[in-house]
């Protein structure tokens, strides 16, 4: 797939040796708490059981799960703000930064600093978002042509695999996501993480090691601020370039 990002492939692989459990555990906390805002019985929101799904596969504590899913009803908690936050790396890549806060007045100087930091800029809104486009993302375990064709006889628009993560990565329509998660558990799929993601319209490959070096960078250290619950890029490194 043209669109498909290199930093989902190297974000996996962070997440799979990542020791921060902790900071990871409060963003799977934060979505949690979103999606219940629909409704906290995982069985009626499709949402909140893909949020659910995604914590587990991080072996999020169940009673962790069940807090945050809580955290919705409960009246006296700080209540979660999303925001988008749009910005340029190193190369002109485009970024986007999803936000979950209680307190956007701490978050944005955390979010600027990490840009300035590491060779990058915010930017207006709007001025980089018409770059993606919003699709349904289903990660699933395990690779190769029957697991694709599966993929699409379920209604996805698009399949890639990431060898590396021996994982493949399923894009559908956003309104098909649900019906195309199902149908993929009826096939006994293993699903690591199902949601919506923004997807990049074109990639931007990237051919300078120095540079490609600096884009990590600022992608972890956005990925690393605990109200950060999800970042989207255009950029693809060259193969040959170890990162």
């Amino acid at each position: 797939m043209s669109g498909h990002s290199k930093w989902a492939t190297i974000r996996r692989q962070k997440e799979a040796t990542d020791a921060k459990r902790g900071a990871l555990f409060t963003k799977l906390g934060n979505q949690i708490a979103i999606a219940a805002r629909g409704g906290t019985d995982p069985n009626q929101n499709s949402a909140l059981a893909m949020a659910v799904e995604k914590a587990k596969a991080a072996n999020m504590p169940m009673n962790n799960i069940e807090r945050s899913i809580q955290r919705s009803a409960d009246k006296s908690a700080a209540q979660l703000e999303e925001i988008m936050y749009e910005g340029y790396g190193p190369g002109s890549i485009a970024i986007l930064v999803e936000i979950a806060t209680d307190n956007k007045n701490r978050t944005y100087p955390e979010v600027r600093s990490a840009f300035a930091k590491n060779g990058g800029h915010l930017a207006a809104p709007g001025s980089v978002a018409f770059q993606f486009s919003r699709k349904g993302m289903i990660r699933v375990k395990g690779t190769g042509e029957e697991l694709q064709l599966q993929a699409i006889e379920a209604g996805a628009e698009d399949v890639y695999e990431e060898s590396e993560n021996s994982e493949t990565v399923i894009y559908t329509a956003p309104s098909d996501l649900a019906k195309v998660r199902e149908a993929m558990k009826a096939a006994d799929a293993e699903i690591v993480e199902a949601g919506l993601s923004y997807v990049p319209n074109n990639v931007l490959k990237v051919e300078d090691p120095e540079t490609a070096r600096k884009i990590v960078n600022l992608m972890t250290a956005l990925e690393d601020l605990d109200d950060v619950t999800a970042t989207h890029t255009n950029f693809d490194i060259s193969e040959n370039i170890k990162v």
